[in-house]
């Protein structure tokens, strides 16, 4: 009977325990947390925040007796070094456990920027439900609230502020809102809506310092001082990977894997946020932090855990890592695929309609859409979304798109469904 241990215990480690189990009903399993409440989703405290769910709607699962059932041991825990060569874990608290098969599944951790007064009180993250509960206290109705970052997290979390009804102030570094998932346009139309929803906005510019008191006085790097009951900081994320420095095991952005989500060292694999791994569009290996990517590894992992205990071939295959963002900021949707700067020697068109909301960005690698931005155009989300992913060859349809990129339904139907072109689409538009 193996050992499969697993350290993290956020969507990624439970996915791959519970397929592990599934496909290993004898075999023993581990995950290490570190925090002590159940297994739950980070993406859905906004939504706590907002009132929407308790905090028991965060849990990933809600059968208290769930992983007792599954005989799956959820252990509190920090991990302090990961020993390959001797196959076995140290927590913090000096207790050591071995292990036949290793998932690293430790997700992210937020950046927290070296500004003066940063560790003030009345200054937190918005990471865990102990920081929810935090914001949930000072957040009230009218309080003046300042948000460090304006990122992709950020603009979620700046979404559950604006329901609480609180006066909130964005500063963002980048020149732009959203700047690692939009272009200047797309951001810029962002932050225009931001503004018209009574929400200060900031870009270009820093945090310099925080000074303590009641209020906090926040100095900007524009000259502005703010004060406020509350700041938030979500200057963004790194993956959760100090603890293997002296693991042997390779890092770059993130654990470094091939396609069976295995590391350097046999035995050992990644998923999820924390983990590096081939992305057929771009060409590169990279660090995806979303949810439905970190599902997909852990499941691919899990399988291939199981294998290698049993001694077999690591047969499952990660077919890519899917670049999607889509954001609901203040009621505006925008949303980001694949490799939406595009690429050396591609071409590019763009359609901008300020007065509507609404623009569109397609980026092309001969004939393949590469990437895609957009913002108000939600009829199209979902195609962009094949196109980019199924690295469909356009054909004629790509000059098509170069001329008018509000064709994309008829340029998927055409040439991904052959559904008999420009008569089926019309068809499916009339339906």
């Amino acid at each position: 009977m193996s050992h499969h241990l697993i350290i993290g215990a956020g969507p990624a480690g439970v996915i791959a325990a519970e397929t592990i189990r599934k496909h290993a009903p004898t075999d023993s399993i581990t995950i290490i947390g570190d925090e002590s409440e159940p297994p739950y989703s980070r993406m859905a405290i906004p939504y706590l925040l907002m009132g929407n769910i308790e905090e028991a709607g965060t849990y990933l699962r809600q059968s208290p007796s769930h992983f007792a059932d599954l005989k799956i041991n959820v252990l509190p825990g920090r991990v302090k070094t990961v020993q390959s060569v001797t196959k076995s874990v140290v927590l913090e608290s000096g207790e050591s456990i071995a292990f036949d098969t290793l998932l690293i599944a430790t997700g992210s951790h937020p950046v927290h920027p070296p500004i003066p007064g940063i560790e003030s009180e009345g200054v937190h993250l918005c990471w865990t439900l102990a920081d929810a509960r935090a914001i949930a206290a000072l957040a009230k109705p009218g309080a003046r609230v300042l948000q460090l970052g304006a990122g992709f997290i950020g603009c979620i979390i700046m979404e559950a502020l604006s329901e609480r009804g609180v006066k909130l102030c964005v500063v963002e570094m980048g020149d732009r809102m959203v700047p690692r998932m939009m272009g200047p346009t797309a951001g810029g139309m962002i932050r225009d809506w931001c503004e018209k929803k009574g929400v200060e906005v900031f870009t270009g510019t820093k945090v310099e310092s925080i000074e303590p008191g009641t209020p906090l006085n926040v100095r900007l790097s524009n000259g502005k001082t703010v004060q406020a009951e509350l700041v938030i900081s979500a200057a963004g994320v790194r993956p959760a990977i100090g603890f293997l420095e002296k693991s042997g095991i390779t890092c770059l952005a993130g654990v470094l894997t091939d396609e069976h989500l295995q590391t350097n060292i046999a035995g050992i694999y990644a998923a999820g946020d924390c983990a590096e791994a081939f992305d057929k569009v771009s060409g590169k290996t990279v660090v995806s932090a979303i949810q439905p990517n970190a599902a997909e590894q852990a499941r691919i992992a899990a399988l291939n855990m199981v294998a290698f205990s049993n001694g077999q071939a690591l047969s499952a295959e990660l077919k890519g890592v899917t670049q999607i963002n889509v954001l609901d900021t203040l009621g505006l949707i925008s949303s980001s695929f694949g490799d939406w700067q595009g690429a050396p020697g591609g071409e590019q068109v763009e359609l901008t309609d300020k007065a509507a909301g609404r623009h569109l960005s397609l980026q092309f690698k001969g004939d393949v859409l590469i990437g895609c931005n957009s913002v108000g155009w939600t009829e199209h989300v979902g195609v962009m979304r094949g196109l980019v992913e199924g690295q469909v060859h356009l054909g004629a349809w790509k000059n098509a798109l170069m001329n008018d990129p509000t064709q994309l339904m008829q340029a998927f139907l055409a040439s991904a469904q052959a559904q008999g072109g420009w008569q089926g689409a019309q068809d499916e538009r009339r339906r």
